[in-house]
């Protein structure tokens, strides 16, 4: 038996859950159900605060005069979700579950509403700050209850069942923050989290039955806190501005893996990590969190710049060209449904190489695909994007949480969390600058021979449909969007070849049960 399948087992059938339910059969809790319904429900009010907001996004930012600051109003709460998230986790399994979720919950549920009701800008990135703060708990534990509650076995249709949750989000969230703004105001794009806040916390409080777990005399880790805070802050604002102030964003990028090493650090000589080594110690768990960040980075990548090829060089409009996501939500779905059975009969590196093999030829496609590409192809590799994307990172979620010490589940989960967090967020700034720079490039040699387009009139395109009608001359813009759309994606492919190899070198061997 190898190391991973021995902690597996040892993972599976721990005795500090609240309903312990291991492959011996036992009972499974009677209030198994309203526990889930809450999970189902807090994963969704999460999921969809992203896409409901960016729905409302350029009202907000008219009624509060916010454009200078507008980038911040998402950055704000995927900032603090992604500095909490491992916080916890580490507190989850030190204090137990259900008060780190129930607090979780009421920040994020009062942050909303305080979203709500601000008056200005500067109000606003702060109260979302404070939904960030609460989400960052909500996130991972909603993942962590289910390791709880489930066995092994078990677990991988579970979480299946609950990204349904996210699939509804992706679905629903445009076209009710859309409802909401024309019908009542921006303000009700928060005001809606309020009821589901509150019908989570009901349900908690009346299902959830957590076992008094043994007291551990918690003690912060503060050196851990402060490294990690510094490294994601640095990391993140690193981003913002890649391809506008290059040499900031290089001194930041350097301040963040000088935190990131004494993180690693300080880690490894705490009583009490944040962070504890001990989880690394197997390469498969690294092997998890790492594919997973990565797939997940991908993932922003299709479902940002896909719309958008469509819109700006098929001349589709908005509505539709963003319906070219759809098939991938439905699939991930679908494909989620199949992890525990390929589980239970495939090595994991196995499954991951195979799946990842096809979305490097399938992102390889976009990163060479001539003008006329048909536009059903789009939405055929969209259903083979989420299929793959929906396979490999749920078996990274069950993996993550099997191949640990049960005692370190929470913080296991929240690791993951925040890799899933920060591949979108990291690469939705590269992308940008990626795409912003091929522009230049090309713009530049485009004024070498005396081509009269300029940054401005290309943005033109891509905000406003295709640009049908404009004046400016489509034979040279076109050009040079595809170009810049190939880069892009050819920057895709090359991180899919590193998910691939990581996962070839994955020294285990065997079915992991």
């Amino acid at each position: 038996m190898s190391q991973d399948s021995a902690a597996g087992r040892s993972s599976a059938g721990h005795s500090s859950s609240p309903t312990d339910v291991g492959d011996d059969g036992a009972r499974p809790h009677p209030n198994r159900g309203i526990v889930m319904a809450a999970v189902f429900i807090a994963t969704f009010m999460t999921s969809v605060e992203v896409t409901i907001v960016t729905t409302a996004l350029p009202t907000i930012i008219s009624e509060l005069h916010g454009l200078s600051l507008q980038s911040w109003i998402m950055s704000a709460y995927l900032l603090t979700t992604a500095i909490t998230t491992p916080i916890y986790g580490k507190l989850a399994d030190s204090l137990g579950r259900k008060r780190i979720f129930q607090f979780g919950v009421v920040l994020f549920t009062v942050g909303s509403l305080l979203s709500g009701l601000s008056p200005s800008i500067g109000m606003m990135i702060g109260f979302r700050a404070l939904q960030g703060i609460g989400a960052g708990a909500v996130m991972p534990l909603t993942f962590t209850i289910i390791a709880d509650y489930y066995s092994f076995a078990e677990r991988a249709r579970i979480i299946a069942f609950n990204n349904t949750a996210w699939g509804l989000s992706a679905l629903i969230g445009p076209l009710l923050g859309g409802f909401l703004v024309d019908a009542l105001s921006w303000h009700w794009v928060f005001f809606v989290n309020v009821p589901l806040g509150a019908a989570v916390l009901v349900l908690v409080a009346w299902g959830y039955k957590e076992k008094r777990q043994p007291a551990h005399g918690l003690r912060p880790d503060w050196a851990g806190i402060w490294w990690l805070t510094l490294c994601l802050v640095c990391l993140l604002l690193a981003v913002q501005d890649l391809d506008v102030r290059p040499l900031v964003s290089g001194a930041l990028f350097v301040v963040a893996v000088v935190a990131a090493l004494m993180l690693v650090r300080v880690e490894r000589r705490s009583a009490d990590p944040l962070i504890a080594p001990a989880m690394f110690a197997r390469p498969t768990f690294t092997v998890q969190i790492v594919t997973a960040t990565i797939l997940s980075g991908v993932l922003i990548g299709y479902q940002t710049y896909v719309p958008m090829w469509l819109q700006s060089l098929y001349h589709r409009p908005p509505t539709i060209a963003g319906l070219v996501v759809t098939p991938s939500s439905i699939m991930w779905l679908t494909g989620s449904f199949f992890v525990g059975g390929l589980i239970s009969r495939f090595v994991p590196k196995r499954i991951a190489v195979v799946f990842i093999a096809v979305l490097l030829v399938g992102y390889g496609a976009l990163a060479v695909a001539p003008a006329g590409f048909p536009v059903w192809a789009f939405y055929v590799f969209a259903a083979v994007n989420g299929t793959g994307m929906g396979i490999v990172i749920s078996m990274n979620t069950v993996l993550t949480q099997h191949l640990v010490d049960p005692s370190m589940v929470g913080s296991a989960t929240g690791i993951f969390t925040l890799g899933r967090s920060l591949g979108p967020t990291l690469m939705a700034g590269i992308y940008g600058a990626v795409l912003n720079v091929a522009i230049r490039v090309q713009l530049r040699g485009q004024q070498a021979v005396g081509a009269g387009v300029d940054f401005g009139q290309v943005n033109t395109v891509i905000s406003s449909s295709g640009g049908a009608g404009s004046s400016f001359d489509r034979a040279v813009v076109d050009p040079i969007l595809l170009n810049s759309f190939h880069a892009l994606f050819g920057v895709v492919v090359v991180i899919l070849v590193v998910a691939l190899l990581i996962n070839v070198f994955d020294p285990n061997k065997k079915v992991i049960r």
